[in-house]
């Protein structure tokens, strides 16, 4: 038997083209959905000259997709799978044809692009919540862990790539130029995900909307496991919201802005070498315990992050910190897809998926207000090592989790 290399194990693209249909749109996707998160705000300035306004518009397609990730939760759970994610998709590409459309105007219409961005980030995020309900039946349960390394690779490099694809677009074709670049890469993500298979979903009483996002919430906490590995990833989003703070900390180290770039750039390639050295961790016999060293040695190094006498050592700790998120939030993905039924899977994943957009908008205000109390390095300083002794807490309170063993792959399992 070959023993597991650390690296991450591509084969799935290989194996599954399903699995490899999704990874080429979900990238395409990323580039896309990048070139608008930059586009927006810039046509707001040029348009109003109001930060205020630019605020306003990001807002908006936040709360767009907060409401699509719930909906979309609930959706999934009650529709085919492939056609709700084709519907998605198509419906987003249409806000994107509208705002290039809009942009191309001799006076183009601020409250369109308000709508539009808040259409786009709706009809997005129930896309996302299918696609991630439908991943444990397009890969199988026992290779969730490889699955989501190469996502997050996918996410990580899509994330590095859009910004200057969309600085180019934007500095020679305008704001219409990137809508179009985006409605463009929806057509092809559409024509990709075709090649999915019919994926129905369980078969599942009827009810209310809001009662069956309830039933999901309830699960939560039914399922501690799940509820568990929940709350940590809730843990790691707020802390990850320490950028908010990097400009002020500039001074600390006497940074250009150039340098200051280095900063927002170091936790992005930690996770990128987190999931690409990922190859050993579907093997580990006790993924709580991962889950939770993992958590704490992340925020340990976010607390050091700003008290490094160098700019360097800053930069490394930072870089240590993606690392060790990527590691948790890989096992958080596992062991939540693994333990969740089928029935269940789009509203968990979008509960999920909503406590990261929201968990680190919440970090952003915490470090903000005590970046107003103290000096930044002491805030920063202050909510990382905060976050490593409530990590400890954790530690000693969840013992089930600590302890949980996932039961051994049955034979079918390891032939596939």
């Amino acid at each position: 038997m070959n023993k597991p290399s650390h690296l991450i194990d591509l084969s799935l693209l290989k194996t599954h083209p399903a699995f490899r249909a999704v990874f080429i749109a979900r990238f395409i996707s990323i580039v896309a959905l990048g070139m608008l998160a930059i586009a927006v705000p810039v046509q707001i300035q040029q348009l109003t000259r109001s930060p205020a306004l630019v605020g306003l518009a990001v807002t908006l397609a936040g709360a767009g997709m907060f409401v699509g990730l719930l909906t979309g939760g609930v959706l999934a759970d009650r529709y085919e799978r492939k056609r709700l994610i084709l519907i998605a998709r198509s419906t987003c590409g249409l806000g994107f044809v509208a705002l290039a459309v809009n942009a191309s105007l001799p006076t183009p219409s601020v409250s369109a692009v308000f709508l539009l961005g808040l259409w786009d980030g709706f009809f997005g995020a129930i896309g996302v919540t299918a696609l991630l309900a439908a991943t444990p039946a397009l890969v199988g349960r026992e290779n969730l862990m490889q699955a989501g390394a190469i996502t997050m690779l996918t996410v990580r490099f899509g994330a590095i790539l859009s910004p200057a694809i969309g600085g180019l677009g934007l500095a020679h074709g305008g704001a219409a130029w990137n809508y179009g670049l985006a409605a463009l890469g929806t057509l092809l993500t559409v024509l990709t995900l075709l090649r999915l298979p019919v994926m129905p979903p369980p078969p599942q009483p009827r009810e209310h909307p809001l009662r069956a996002l309830a039933s999901g919430v309830q699960f939560l906490f039914a399922a501690p496991l799940v509820g568990m590995a929940a709350l940590i990833g809730a843990l790691v989003t707020l802390a990850s919201a320490v950028r908010v703070v990097y400009p002020a900390l500039a001074p600390h180290w006497q940074v250009s802005l150039d340098e200051l770039g280095l900063m927002y750039a170091a936790v992005p390639l930690g996770a990128a070498l987190g999931a690409l050295t990922s190859g050993r961790l579907a093997q580990t016999p006790q993924p709580g315990k991962v889950m939770l060293v993992s958590a704490v040695a992340a925020f340990l190094a976010l607390g050091a992050f700003s008290l490094m006498p160098q700019f360097a050592l800053g930069l490394a700790c930072l870089a240590a910190f993606g690392y060790f998120s990527a590691v948790n939030s890989l096992v958080q993905y596992q062991l939540i897809q693994s333990l969740t039924p089928d029935a269940l899977l789009g509203r968990i994943n979008s509960l999920w998926t909503a406590q990261n957009v929201t968990g680190d908008a919440i970090g952003a205000a915490m470090i903000g207000a005590l970046g107003s109390w103290l000096l930044p390095q002491q805030a920063a300083a202050l909510f990382g090592f905060g976050a490593a002794l409530l990590g400890g807490v954790m530690w000693m309170l969840m013992a089930k989790l600590r302890r949980y063993q996932p039961p051994a792959p049955t034979l079918a399992e390891e032939a596939s």
